[in-house]
């Protein structure tokens, strides 16, 4: 005697050994013995063998029509062993029960499974819903598999356009258009970006690392809201001095200006003056939340992303020929460039001239500084400061971080929309000039004067401090190593960073005598600096890979098949030169920082952001090779 029985969800057949009632000892075709319950066995036979009864029953269960089957039960629960004898129209064999057994088990829409070998048919609503179910499944399968040969074929499905976004930056794996890319790119062998770009539905690759930080940080755009502009400060009492500002020409949002007035017999009043946009946008207000959600401007060769609207930045900015509300900082300097006195006063401030760095330079600098400075506006103003920014540099204790560094200016020419059609030029320009650090020593001066005059009254601030090599926002005073400084308050650039507005807010309150907007351990101020900080970050890697973007750009458009770098940290970290580029060269020699090196340019990803180089000689001072990767390599480049 044989048995039919279930065992972790499948049949199987097996060979009575024992029969103790509640039990059986049984042997399966090969050779497996082992105990079952009586309850689980579903039928009892003799022949065929138990190696055969499936594989027939099998072929004839395909045999049987579900729709049938369906059509000749009633409502009522049965056991598939007597609905086979009715069925059939005799008693039923073992491989027509079993084969009738197969075809129920298979269609479970159909038949509703209520016990072992008992069931009953699914009711007619039920069943339509079921196989409408089925066939809109058997459709998107259909859907998916034609999206996928068309994406094959670097053909863009219609269902893709109005979510290409999406299936770019966050795809919902539930959506039969991310199945369908995720199987092609599976098959095609290339990543998700590189497909779609294939297709047509990359405009340019700076459009896609535009587009997936807007929708990040900007996902309502980029635009502002209609909102009223702010009224003139008034009362304020006009300072007498002639103004004057330091900026590149790109620069729009002039936070800071400088003056100078000869003191007889003391030296000189040094006046720093800072825009004002707190007495013109309330903390609460809509420009605020406006301000909040951005938190500072984003920067990007070719663009930028403002923090306030266009319109506010006109009403606050230090332009030349205006008279500007000012929050002033003035320094009495003795003719030692000793700093002596200092007075903070909110008043209006005559701004004659926004000076750019490309007319400057070529006038003051080392070099005409050692031989004579010629005749040009504010050359003894300039001359001036930059005695007292070396001074202050010494006191101190600290060279400018920036010493010896390099900034890059990139100009795009053409519409930035179309970027793959615009060319690029990038040029260095060296830090630590006497420009760069007369501006940066003067906003030391300001942001740690101004810091320690709210924490010796006990004004809250957000401060920017220093300790073990690592940078941090807070609310608790303390120094800047870096800078050798005791307190540092971000306070001078209040038209592009929230932090600055908030303590330009803070130390308006207090020279006034009004009570400071934020109170200490103010909850609000702390979320503004948790989210300055992550924002601010953000914002500075986002700049970063565009910088790179627009590096790799200049690369192909110069047509660069080798380029020199330098050695700038272990594994061979390299700088090639004249750009902000950094790129590990694993394929060259353990070098020290500082060597120079010849790579060639093998590859470039625009959407990754890669550069595959190849290491290619060693250079020596006088820019020949000492050691080279391939001899003949070497030979057929020169």
């Amino acid at each position: 005697m044989h048995v039919l029985f279930e065992e972790d969800g499948a049949f199987r057949t097996a060979t009575i050994l024992a029969d103790n009632d509640t039990s059986l000892q049984v042997e399966t075709a090969s050779g497996k013995r082992s105990k079952i319950k009586s309850a689980h066995v579903l039928l009892r036979f003799q022949e065929p063998a138990p190696a055969v009864l499936l594989d027939q029953a099998e072929v004839l269960a395909s045999e049987i029509e579900q729709d049938f089957l369906w059509e000749c039960l009633g409502d009522d629960e049965f056991i598939f062993a007597d609905f086979a004898n009715e069925y059939f129209g005799h008693v039923a064999t073992s491989v027509e029960a079993s084969a009738l057994l197969l075809a129920l088990h298979s269609a479970p829409i159909y038949f509703h499974r209520k016990g072992k070998g008992r069931f009953r048919k699914a009711p007619a609503d039920i069943l339509q819903a079921a196989l409408a179910g089925l066939e809109k499944k058997r459709q998107l399968a259909l859907t998916i598999e034609r999206m996928v040969s068309e994406l094959k074929a670097f053909s863009l499905p219609p269902e893709f356009s109005p979510i290409i976004s999406q299936l770019l930056y966050k795809p919902d794996r539930n959506r039969s258009e991310t199945k369908a890319l995720e199987a092609a790119c599976s098959e095609t062998g290339l990543s998700a970006p590189h497909l779609l770009q294939k297709c047509g539905a990359i405009r340019s690759a700076h459009d896609y690392h535009l587009q997936r930080f807007l929708l990040d940080y900007f996902p309502n755009g980029t635009a502002f809201s209609a909102n009223e502009l702010p009224r003139a400060a008034v009362g304020l009492r006009r300072a007498d001095v002639r103004a004057f500002s330091i900026d590149d020409a790109a620069t729009t949002e002039i936070d800071d200006a400088f003056s100078l007035q000869v003191l007889p017999g003391l030296g000189w009043q040094v006046g720093i003056h800072i825009a004002a946009p707190s007495l013109g946008i309330a903390p609460g207000s809509a420009l605020d939340a406006v301000a909040r959600q951005r938190l500072s401007t984003v920067y990007l060769p070719g663009s930028k992303i403002t923090m306030l609207p266009d319109a506010v930045v006109d009403c606050f900015t230090l332009c030349g020929g205006r008279d500007c509300a000012a929050i002033s900082l003035y320094l009495t300097v003795t003719p030692e460039f000793e700093i002596t006195a200092c007075e903070s006063r909110v008043e209006i401030v005559p701004v004659v001239a926004n000076l750019r760095h490309h007319d400057l330079e070529p006038l003051f600098n080392e070099r005409t500084i050692a031989d004579g400075l010629p005749e040009f506006a504010f050359r003894d103003e300039l001359m001036t400061l930059w005695q007292l920014a070396n001074a202050c540099e010494g006191r101190r204790g600290k060279p400018s971080a920036m010493q010896g560094n390099h900034d890059y200016n990139f100009h795009i020419d053409g519409d930035i929309g179309d970027a793959d059609a615009c060319r690029v030029d990038i040029c260095a320009r060296r830090r630590g000039s006497p420009l760069d650090k007369l501006v940066a020593e003067l906003m030391i001066v300001a942001n740690s004067t101004w810091g320690g005059l709210l924490a010796s009254k006990g004004v809250t601030a957000i401060y920017r401090i220093q300790s073990g090599g690592k940078v941090r926002m807070s609310t608790s005073p303390q120094a800047h190593e870096g800078l050798g400084v005791k307190e540092y308050a971000w306070s001078t650039s209040p038209l592009r960073r929230y932090v600055d507005l908030i303590n330009q807010w803070q130390l308006v309150a207090f020279l006034r005598g009004d009570t400071p907007p934020f109170a200490a351990r103010s909850d609000a101020l702390f979320a503004a600096l948790r989210d300055f900080e992550l924002t601010y970050g953000a914002y500075a890697e986002f700049q970063r890979s565009m910088e790179r973007y627009w590096c790799l750009r200049w690369l192909r458009q110069q047509g660069a098949e080798t380029i020199t770098a330098t050695i700038i940290g272990r594994d061979n970290l390299a700088r090639l030169d004249g750009l902000p580029l950094v790129q590990r060269v694993p394929s060259a020699p353990e070098l020290k920082p500082g060597q120079k090196i010849r790579v060639r340019i093998e590859a470039v990803d625009y959407l990754t952001l890669e550069l595959g180089c190849r290491y290619v000689e060693t250079l020596g001072p006088d820019g020949g090779a000492v050691e080279s990767a391939d001899a003949g390599l070497v030979e057929a480049i020169d």
